[in-house]
């Protein structure tokens, strides 16, 4: 999905890096003064009484005022633990947030403006462009940045060792050697039905939808709409393997645990890939498929302690398995009422956003349980893609994430999320949605069923 909105050029047409240019600094609210993201969200509120002085105006990121009468009297009476809130916004005018990364203070945003941005503490630090596909996944891998587009490639960009503002691109994949290695093989060319033609098997020949690093971060694994996914060596950006892995779109894809792979389509399914060594390199086998239905699967995440494996589809559903239970089903988050279009986890909590604009915070208890701590709402656009870090300011006894969300409003918000922050009561303003769009006042876990409920939309 495209902005109708182009914004004007900020970046020169180089492979490298430019410094950006500083801002002021996001303004964190105190410890006792937090309370749940306005309802009715409007930037020309956002610098108080007088707009020409505010913040906004001057600064993409953006402080967001608290309404009192919004607080929680939940979190009013846990003075210890902190309330989840929304802390900030960047707001840019270039394009649709479609991919997010995030390495301790460093954030990095990728749009269909084709720039990635990078911020630190809230300053714009730096940036790089591409020459064309808009950004689809952004990957860090040590010195080194994977960028996914919608032309079928990926960029790779190496962090300046005297300068860590500068960023130069130092390969595309597949490489030119590669590419002219394979184009003299005829056993390199593969049908593809779309096209009525052949083309190269290491290339894609449709939009990148996401990457993942193996957990050795040798391997890079990329996944297209062009119905595979590829893995690449990530020390010298060799195409390994092309895998044709489902009857549509590859929507998500994980690399999970014991060697695991975890792919997701909008042809319904979610498959498991196990790598298996094979003479003096590694292969992908085909294992077993996870689940089968009707609608779309939009997304994947593993949880940090890789015990649980989740899938966002198109119905508003999260599904999950267990690995101590051998992959068996644990059950389903039903929190949103239109598509999940990105997953993400942290400690005990994941995350979900959607095509209904708001962010599900869940926390999972150690019997397996998922309660709903909190609904962040706040977008004026679908929730496309999400990041989290540690944050490192939080108190003693307390385990606090910073949560970034990207959205095709055009805007990434900024929220501070607490593991013990108190559960969803059934008053709050924020409700739940079940997959048939009945309004539910509080999910206490997750019932052990699937939903059959067919979407539109199928590629994300």
């Amino acid at each position: 999905m495209k902005g109708s909105t182009r914004a004007n050029k900020v970046f020169s047409e180089e492979s490298t890096s430019l410094p950006g240019q500083k801002f002021g600094r996001l303004k964190n609210y105190p410890d006792g003064d937090e309370s749940p993201s306005p309802p009715n969200y409007d930037p020309d509120l956002l610098g108080g009484e007088d707009l020409s002085s505010s913040p906004f105006t001057k600064s993409p990121w953006s402080t967001h005022m608290y309404n009192k009468e919004h607080t929680s009297p939940e979190a009013a009476g846990e003075p210890n633990f902190s309330p989840n809130v929304l802390m900030g916004s960047l707001v840019r005018e270039e394009g649709h947030i479609y991919s997010l990364a995030a390495s301790g203070d460093l954030l990095y945003t990728g749009s269909d403006s084709k720039n990635i941005r990078i911020w630190k503490k809230q300053n714009e630090f730096s940036g790089f462009k591409s020459n064309s596909g808009l950004v689809k996944a952004i990957i860090l891998a040590n010195d080194k940045i994977f960028t996914g587009h919608q032309d079928g490639k990926i960029r790779v960009w190496r962090v300046s060792t005297k300068n860590p503002s500068n960023h130069k691109r130092v390969g595309t994949l597949p490489t030119l050697r590669n590419l002219l290695r394979c184009s003299m093989k005829p056993s390199s060319y593969v049908e593809v039905r779309r096209h009525s033609s052949k083309v190269l098997w290491i290339k894609h020949f449709d939009a990148i939808s996401c990457l993942s690093l193996s957990e050795d971060k040798t391997l890079l694994y990329s996944a297209s709409w062009d119905k595979t996914f590829k893995v690449w060596r990530a020390s010298d950006f060799k195409c390994l393997e092309s895998i044709n892995a489902h009857d549509d779109a590859v929507n998500a894809l994980v690399a999970g645990f014991d060697g695991l792979v975890f792919t997701g389509s909008a042809d319904g399914t979610v498959k498991i890939w196990r790598k298996e060594l094979q003479g003096k390199g590694t292969k992908h086998f085909f294992s077993q498929t996870l689940l089968k239905q009707e609608c779309a699967v939009t997304a994947l995440a593993v949880n940090p302690e890789a015990t649980i494996v989740y899938c966002g589809s198109s119905d508003g559903l999260v599904n999950f398995w267990e690995r101590e239970k051998n992959l068996q089903h644990g059950g389903v988050l039903r929190g949103h009422k239109l598509a999940v279009l990105c997953l993400a986890a942290a400690g005990c909590l994941v995350f979900s956003g959607s095509a209904d604009m708001g962010i599900c915070v869940w926390r999972r208890s150690s019997e397996g349980d998922h309660i709903c701590l909190s609904v962040l709402t706040g977008h004026t656009g679908p929730v496309k893609c999400l990041a989290v870090e540690t944050d490192k300011e939080a108190t003693s006894g307390e385990t606090r994430w910073i949560v970034y969300s990207g959205s095709l409003d055009k805007s990434v918000k900024m929220w501070r999320v607490s593991e013990q922050a108190p559960p969803m009561v059934p008053n709050q303003k924020h409700q739940h949605y079940t997959s048939d769009g009945y309004c539910v006042p509080m999910l206490s876990s997750a019932p052990s069923f699937a939903s059959r409920t067919s979407m539109g939309s199928r590629r994300i």
